[in-house]
């Protein structure tokens, strides 16, 4: 168990896990759940240090194992000689007891689990496939809530789902982030011209048809001297500039896209692609005001109608720039200008080196999922923590429900 931990450090006695013994869930056999790894990999510790009477009811979605997201360059080290837990989707009630579980075949791994809509029902939906670096190659899942899967989709002729994103819109189409590599002049950031580096692609699929209906590519909007990064060398291996890690809707319906390795969030317009305009990075289009200050960031949406809500984590993955917290930054397109609203740190101050995300509650609360930083957390409007629970290791998303899958 960690406590109040600021960083993953090696080490079993660090990340020292206790068996619980569980039953999985059945599942079609499209993905028929494998039974459950032996203890001490894979087993649970899920330990609740707060839990106040203002914190929302419901279940908590995530993944346990290293997801893919986790392993950007400049990590390697770190991870390298850290049990790691068998990958598995989880829920458990706020209390710490797992009432649901998805094991994946052996030799896959799983993440971003979360529950969606789909057709006006109520499903479960997930990332499963293989690990390649700092990203995934494998399909998307959307099944019943009762866990068994009715859909299963990728990003498009040549592309494979990536493990970062897949959201559904109340329409019916999925927002998918992919990787594809492709040979690039690296000259301008320092590497060969006849390189190789990933161009991220954002795809917006009909489920239904799996009709691709929009494909927007990092490489053809963004400029390489745009990068942050300094974990990965050009030339060295396929250089990785941009790091899509997620896609939303604007209120307007464009596309709303966060790229960790620039520490920009793009708003792309979905029939031109066209980029309307760009918050943080190198070329922000709006002035930042006071405390407007992110880098590497995941999970940006909007939270209102000129307001985003993002994970900011403030590390490269090698070097920490501040606490990671959550910003929320209201947008003013007319004058440019950004200004922050409200930034939520973590009361051990925490810094986590790749993932998280914060999703909105109902009554206003806010669960953030600190990434790797072991931590899962709920703030109320004034800031208060009114629940936390620390991990044995981070989790690339976690989410709030007031509903858990049943077996059927």
């Amino acid at each position: 168990m960690i406590r109040n931990s600021h960083r993953i450090r090696r080490g079993a006695a660090a990340l020292a896990v206790a068996a619980v013994g569980l039953g999985t869930c059945a599942l079609a056999p499209l993905a028929a759940a494998g039974p459950l790894p032996s203890a001490p990999v894979g087993a649970l510790n899920y330990t609740v240090d707060v839990n106040k009477s203002g914190a929302s009811p419901g279940y908590i979605y995530y993944t346990t194992g290293v997801s893919a997201a986790a392993l950007v360059p400049g990590l390697g080290q770190t991870l390298s000689g850290v049990p790691q837990a068998a990958p598995a989707n989880v829920v458990m009630d706020k209390a710490g007891h797992q009432v649901w579980r998805y094991d994946p075949p052996k030799g896959q791994d799983v993440s971003n689990f979360r529950a969606q809509t789909y057709q006006g029902k109520r499903v479960l939906t997930w990332w499963q496939g293989s690990t390649v670096g700092g990203h995934g190659t494998g399909e998307d899942y959307i099944a019943d809530e009762h866990g068994h899967i009715i859909e299963t989709l990728d990003a498009g002729p040549g592309l494979s789902s990536d493990v970062h994103e897949f959201r559904l819109t109340p329409d019916g189409r999925a927002l998918i982030t992919a990787y594809h590599e492709v040979d690039a002049d690296l000259s301008a950031v320092g590497g060969p011209k006849n390189g190789r580096m990933y161009d991220t692609v954002a795809s917006v699929v009909d489920v239904a048809s799996k009709k691709v209906l929009f494909r927007w590519s990092a490489a053809q909007h963004v400029p390489l001297t745009d990068t942050t990064s300094s974990n990965s060398t050009p030339g060295s291996k396929v250089y990785d500039p941009y790091h899509m890690n997620s896609i939303s809707l604007d209120p307007q319906g464009n596309l709303l896209i966060s790229m960790r390795d620039t520490s920009t969030v793009y708003d792309v317009d979905i029939h031109t692609g066209k980029i309307r305009w760009q918050l943080g990075g190198k070329r922000s289009s709006f002035a930042l005001g006071q405390g407007v200050e992110f880098g590497f960031q995941h999970d940006a949406e909007f939270a209102g109608p000129d307001t985003i809500r993002l994970f900011n984590n403030n590390s490269t993955g090698s070097q920490n720039l501040g606490l990671s917290s959550v910003q929320w930054i209201h947008l003013d397109t007319a004058t440019h200008r950004a200004t922050l609203v409200r930034n939520q740190t973590h009361p051990s101050g925490l810094v986590a080196m790749a993932m998280g995300d914060a999703q909105g509650l109902p009554n206003g609360n806010t669960l953030v999922g600190w990434g790797m930083a072991p931590h899962i957390s709920e703030f109320s409007p004034s800031g208060a923590l009114v629940y936390d629970v620390s991990l044995p290791f981070g989790t690339y998303r976690a989410y709030l429900e007031d509903w858990s899958p049943t077996s059927k």
